[in-house]
């Protein structure tokens, strides 16, 4: 089979080394039982390839149109679990019955989008284990009081826990990114739904972030905060310096004195 090339405009490095390889999909621990797997770009199947030799239940999914005829030819046996569409805007739902983990080497360029969808589908991805740029997994996987802990660090720590795992350099790649990589695995944790206004923690958590040398008090000032919120001796702190529970007790306080 003729190789696929690697587009540019879709973000596509693909992975070249079969142990690193091994390593990402011996991560997956099929958390809470889950059974059915899902990967994101596979391309040629590099990943795929030690996928199979585990005993997942294995759908593909890419947006690239010739690495779909390419797996097709490759995997026979996938026939309709290989789909060819574009994760961010697919309902997963009406293809995948029950819950699924998300495994992959996410393309850089829409990696940060790709955890967003996983927040809306939660409830059903009990496990991801993926690779994407090295400053972009440490900043999900740092704890509060880090100066690579942000907007993503909080959304996904309030529902999964987080293990970096390893580093991986470029030249493992055709073609190299210009960046290290890093692989991550979240697992769900207990937390079914927060305690509080779960749109609200998410409009806070971002504003928080949108100037984080400020202090809270500072970068929340646009959401008209009352006179008892901002006097709060926790808004003297940055946003980087709050953990999941304290974003949740301010998103309380603000809703109480918005609801008054």
């Amino acid at each position: 089979m003729d190789k696929v090339k690697p587009k540019k405009h879709l973000g596509q490095h693909f992975l070249t080394d079969l142990g690193i390889a091994e390593k990402i999909a011996k991560g997956m621990t099929g958390h809470r039982g889950v059974k059915k797997v899902l990967e994101i770009g596979p391309g040629m199947g590099v990943l795929t390839d030690f996928l199979l030799q585990e005993p997942w239940d294995l759908y593909l999914v890419d947006v690239d149109t010739e690495s779909i005829a390419y797996l097709h030819k490759k995997y026979p046996q996938l026939g309709e679990k290989i789909i060819e569409a574009d994760f961010l805007k697919h309902d997963f739902g009406k293809v995948i019955e029950g819950d699924y983990a998300v495994v992959g080497n996410f393309p850089y360029n829409i990696s940060s989008q790709i955890f967003f969808k996983v927040l809306e589908d939660r409830h059903k991805v009990p496990e991801v284990v993926c690779m994407l740029q090295k400053e972009v997994a440490q900043r999900i996987a740092s704890p509060p009081g880090n100066k690579d802990y942000g907007i993503l660090s909080v959304l996904l720590q309030a529902f999964y826990d987080i293990e970096y795992l390893f580093s991986v350099p470029p030249g493992v790649f055709n073609p190299p990114p210009k960046v290290n990589s890093g692989v991550i695995r979240l697992k769900r944790n207990e937390t079914k739904k927060l305690d509080c206004d779960e749109k609200m923690f998410f409009r806070v958590v971002k504003q928080a972030f949108s100037t984080r040398r400020k202090t809270l008090r500072n970068a929340l000032k646009s959401m008209g905060l009352a006179e008892e919120v901002r006097e709060m001796s926790l808004l003297d702190k940055r946003a980087e310096q709050l953990g999941v529970q304290d974003f949740v007790f301010l998103t309380n306080q603000i809703q109480a004195t918005w609801n008054k």
